[in-house]
């Protein structure tokens, strides 16, 4: 794996990170914490397992295992919750920026919030993190959408052409 392929799958995240957090912005707080019935029960409870992921994932390869998770209580408002991600972005987007072709191909270990220890190679969880946050931002769109705010497609092409 190379640095150039993960650097433009995060840059990838970024931007669709944002086209649900602009749409999400548009939300009533009622809107924001309404049960649906999709996984994690509302959006607050979406964005919020997704931003852990991202922060998790990245201490993790910097040598930290966390052993606690981020909770909406975490975040009262939506405001809470974008000002924390913005924060986390610029502190993934730095370490994604640095990282080099013999670092992704290296394993490193943690251990999980349950106290299982891991080994992976770095790239393929990079990997995973874009991937599981699709998965969560297509529920957040299906919700955001259901409420009538769809945030538009987040196909990957659609932004390797907006570079252009």
């Amino acid at each position: 794996m190379n640095k150039e392929y993960i650097q433009t799958l995060y840059r990838y995240n970024q931007w669709s990170n944002a086209r649900i957090l602009d749409t999400a912005a548009k939300l009533s707080h009622e809107q924001f914490v309404a049960t649906s019935e999709h996984p994690h029960r509302y959006l607050h409870g979406i964005l919020t397992h997704a931003l852990f992921a991202e922060w998790i994932w990245r201490k993790r390869w910097t040598g930290e295992s966390p052993t606690t998770r981020l909770k909406t209580e975490d975040f009262p408002t939506f405001e809470s919750l974008r000002t924390r991600w913005a924060q986390e972005e610029a502190e993934l987007m730095k370490f994604v920026e640095q990282v080099t072709d013999e670092k992704l191909n290296t394993p490193f270990t943690y251990v999980a919030t349950d106290g299982t220890k891991y080994e992976n190679i770095l790239w393929e969880s990079m990997a995973h993190v874009v991937n599981h946050g699709m998965q969560h931002r297509s529920e957040a769109a299906a919700i955001l959408t259901e409420l009538g705010f769809s945030p538009g497609d987040l196909d990957f092409i659609l932004f390797t052409r907006k570079k252009l």
